[in-house]
């Protein structure tokens, strides 16, 4: 399997085409005293718009994303997936595979690839690191039908072994930890995995405690209020694709009310808790490469794969880091609960922060992520 230099591209005629939609876009009412309850805040849109159109530079976004080296590399016949890979020059280093999920990108991993490359001090681990965008993602090639969580592990697995990594070490969230659940129980080249969310459940999720079952219900109040979008995207993605593929304001909405809804804020705040460049980023991954339809379908593979449970019967054997921090959308349960499905060796509950850990709190995630490695086997 072969490993292709590559650099990201600016892709200008989309870009123009993504500015042109965007001047033209024409706002609508919104409910009284609507802030982000019924959906995206529009007076928070219009500000986002006008920065865009004002401000915002995508150029010189790529320009930076383009200091890391990037490859395309087959991992099946035919098939490519994208991923940043940054070695370090330590003798020590050991491969670590950094996973993102939706609405995400490598971007979220942008601020602390270079301390796990070239760490601060010499007695901090330090990894040779692989970002990978999901297949049918930003610069990875679409799968020709819907793929699941579990397919996607498998491709990653190759994906290490093309680079030249016969063992690994793993780290996710959001579809990220889904998939790390999956590598967990199918792999034979993972050695741990540091997980910032509870994605892939275990067969037994039966109570058997009051804080298990204060979990369960918050679960599921967050179940029917902040998951409609996985039910359309899981369900029914093409018929979303005739909207999205021609609306970069309502991609740029779907994505807002997410960072909003599932970060760690102040609930009288109207703004997403990242600066309007971070979030047009990410946006602009999608529509510069046209990808928001074909990064929906791995909802869609999850269904047709059978879920988020583990088989009846399965563990995660190999160890296990926990970083459980207190809003994320996939919040942790008990850590009994946990340890039915997976070897926890390593947990901490964190003081702050929500779904998006490595652009909200990017130190503690690379704290957490660092001590539960230094940490295994006594190195």
């Amino acid at each position: 399997m072969s490993a292709e230099p590559f650099r990201i591209p600016v892709n200008p005629e989309e870009a123009a085409w993504v500015r042109r939609r965007v001047e033209e876009y024409r706002f609508f009412e919104e409910p009284e005293g609507h802030r982000w309850e019924h959906g995206a805040n529009r007076d928070y849109m219009q500000r986002l718009r006008a920065h865009w159109l004002e401000s915002y530079d995508w150029e010189a976004a790529v320009a930076r994303l383009n200091r890391f080296p990037h490859f395309r590399v087959e991992v099946e016949p035919g098939f490519r997936l994208h991923c940043l890979h940054r070695r370090s020059s330590r003798a020590d280093a050991r491969p670590l595979l950094i996973a993102h999920g939706w609405p995400g990108s490598i971007i979220e991993f942008e601020s602390i690839v270079e301390r796990l490359a070239e760490p601060e001090d010499a007695n901090l681990p330090a990894f040779h690191v692989v970002a990978p965008s999901l297949p049918g993602y930003a610069w990875s090639d679409r799968p020709k039908s819907p793929i699941g969580p579990r397919a996607v592990a498998g491709l990653y697995e190759r994906l290490m072994q093309a680079l030249g990594y016969e063992r690994f070490l793993y780290q996710g969230g959001d579809w990220g930890c889904v998939i790390g659940g999956w590598i967990g129980l199918d792999s034979a080249h993972v050695e741990a995995i540091h997980l910032n969310g509870y994605g892939l459940r275990g067969a037994d999720m039966r109570v058997t405690s009051e804080a298990e079952k204060r979990w369960m219900a918050k679960a599921s109040r967050l179940r029917a209020t902040e998951t409609g979008y996985l039910m359309l995207q899981g369900t029914k993605p093409q018929s979303l694709g005739f909207a999205m593929m021609d609306s970069p304001m309502g991609v740029a909405a779907w994505f807002a009310e997410k960072y909003c809804g599932w970060s760690d804020l102040d609930r009288k705040a109207v703004d997403p808790p990242f600066p309007m460049d971070t979030l047009l980023d990410t946006i602009m991954v999608y529509l510069s490469t046209r990808t928001f339809l074909s990064a929906t379908w791995i909802y869609r593979g999850l269904y047709l794969e059978g879920g988020f449970s583990m088989p009846e019967g399965r563990r995660v054997e190999v160890p296990v880091g926990v970083a459980a921090f207190p809003h994320d959308l996939l919040a942790f349960p008990p850590r009994p609960m946990v340890e039915r499905a997976y070897n926890v060796v390593h947990w901490t509950d964190m003081p702050r922060g929500g779904h998006f850990a490595g652009l909200e709190e990017p130190e503690l995630l690379l704290a957490d992520l660092r001590a539960f490695v230094a940490g295994l086997h006594g190195s």
